[in-house]
């Protein structure tokens, strides 16, 4: 490879003296919108998919636990929280690791901790012991695979980024439908314990995606690889001489000797290779040491400038109206699967509801609200922004009206209409880079999840709490609006 960069660094000569094969324009990666790109839409797929659709299943081991260990619903419904919560909430120091490790050592160092987490939650023995192992210990390496799938696809695309994005945020909805039959089966016929084993080992595939992950090439890489040869083969001449002097202690002798001060001799033969191999790799291991320094510096400098340095995030006033927007935008995406149980109970749709349940109707269509609504914020005739708050706006109507609906093919409507606009989440990464660019993607969306995190941790205890209250009072309606 370094000799087709030599090769192609050259210039070649026309007879009037004009350079050949050199253009001012950079060289751009060829994989961009092509290419490994979509090997990255599928690895960010599947990491959406075994992360965010275990999450989504996890009512099924939350039943196993308070079966198993006896504590009450609100105490065990924090391990859910907390590893939801945490997958969100660490994000902002996830943007660290990107800046500093790059996207595929971060996916798949969080890849190992959140199957490590699962396997160690087997063996609890109380809900305390399920707080450290699964909320903390999973959040966390489920937040570390999570973010770097959502900036590494943000990278690779420019063109179709929208429709990048809504293809890889499906994986949400295929992963709690396949999962959620994955636990039912397991934990049946193996019970929950080894129903976590089966599924730490099925999740160490994260590791993997991670690997897929990897970064694009520099523009100047070419070169830089072209001039590093030079170095190295410059070195390489210096030190393979017939004489080799460090610190004067060796002289070169006759018949092809080295001698000493002390008159010890060594032919020069066994040993001038191994000094050479030995200053050599001496100078590669300074060289890699000085390099992750370098890059350790730069990354935590990039992510301090961020958020507490001059040019940081929060200067930028609709960079904060968006985080403020964060912040609520989970609390409203979650009510339809709150309060549709008590609406169908009230209005006496249970036995419909339970031939095609509306929180699939939701499921169902938001996965293809995700593709199209993508796919429109990449055409060039209508903005990203648009697509956008229209979905915002059609998804905050229909909350409203929701509880109005008192016949099941209306209350359908609406459902279908929730979860289609409700695909505008595939577009917070697009917003996002609009807003702050591509470098500021992972610092910038880290504290997007982290607000949509908050919402996740206090969210499902409050949430219960408040739909018990409605249910005694029976006035469902009255509560909700």
């Amino acid at each position: 490879m370094v000799k087709m960069c030599s090769e192609g660094a050259q210039m070649e000569k026309k007879p009037d003296g004009k350079k050949e094969g050199r253009t001012d324009k950079p060289k751009v990666d060829p994989n961009i919108d092509g290419g490994w790109a979509w090997m990255v839409v599928l690895s960010s797929f599947l990491v959406h998919l075994l992360v965010m659709g275990s999450q989504m299943a996890l009512g099924i081991l939350n039943m196993e636990w308070l079966e198993e260990f006896n504590q009450s619903r609100g105490l065990t419904a924090w391990v859910s929280s907390l590893t939801m919560g945490i997958t969100l909430i660490v994000g902002p120091f996830i943007g660290l690791f990107i800046n500093t490790c790059g996207c595929r050592k971060t996916a798949m160092i969080g890849g190992f901790l959140t199957s490590l987490g699962w396997v160690l939650s087997a063996f609890a023995t109380n809900v305390h012991f399920l707080f450290f192992t699964f909320g903390v210990m999973a959040g966390i390496g489920s937040g570390m695979v999570y973010l770097p799938a959502v900036v590494i696809v943000g990278q690779y695309f420019q063109k179709r980024r929208a429709l990048a994005q809504g293809l890889s945020t499906t994986g949400t909805g295929f992963g709690t439908f396949l999962i959620t039959v994955l636990l039912k089966y397991l934990c049946a016929e193996f019970g929950w314990r080894n129903a976590m084993i089966i599924q730490g080992a099925v999740t160490l595939n994260l590791c993997v995606c991670g690997a897929l992950m990897r970064p694009l090439e520099s523009r100047m890489q070419c070169s830089a690889e072209t001039t590093r040869d030079h170095q190295n083969m410059k070195e390489a001449s210096l030190l393979d001489t017939d004489t080799v002097k460090p610190n004067n202690v060796l002289h070169d002798g006759e018949d092809g000797e080295f001698r000493t001060d002390n008159g010890t001799s060594w032919i020069k033969e066994d040993t001038s290779n191994e000094i050479v191999i030995k200053d050599i790799s001496r100078l590669g291991i300074l060289k890699s040491l000085t390099r992750m320094t370098v890059s350790v510096r730069s990354g935590f400098w990039t992510w301090y400038s961020s958020y507490f340095g001059a040019a940081s995030l929060f200067t930028n006033k609709v960079f904060v109206a968006f985080v403020l927007w964060a912040l609520l935008a989970y609390c409203s995406f979650v009510i339809p699967f709150i309060h549709l149980p008590e609406i169908v109970e009230l209005y006496g749709m249970s036995e419909q509801n339970s031939i095609f349940p509306l929180t699939s109707i939701i499921a169902i269509v938001h996965i293809f609200g995700k593709i199209i609504l993508g796919f429109l914020g990449d055409l060039s005739c209508v903005s990203a922004w648009n697509v956008f708050i229209a979905s915002n706006f059609t998804l905050g109507i229909c909350i409203l009206i929701l509880p109005l609906m008192q016949v099941y093919a209306a209350l359908a409507v609406v459902c279908a209409l929730i979860g289609f606009s409700s695909g505008y989440f595939s577009l917070m990464p697009v917003v996002t880079e609009d807003l702050v660019g591509i470098k500021q993607l992972a610092n910038a969306y880290g504290i997007i999840i982290c607000a949509n995190g908050i919402s996740a941790l206090l969210g499902p205890p409050f949430a219960g709490n408040y739909t018990i209250f409605v249910t005694h009072n029976s006035c469902l309606h009255v509560h909700y609006i």
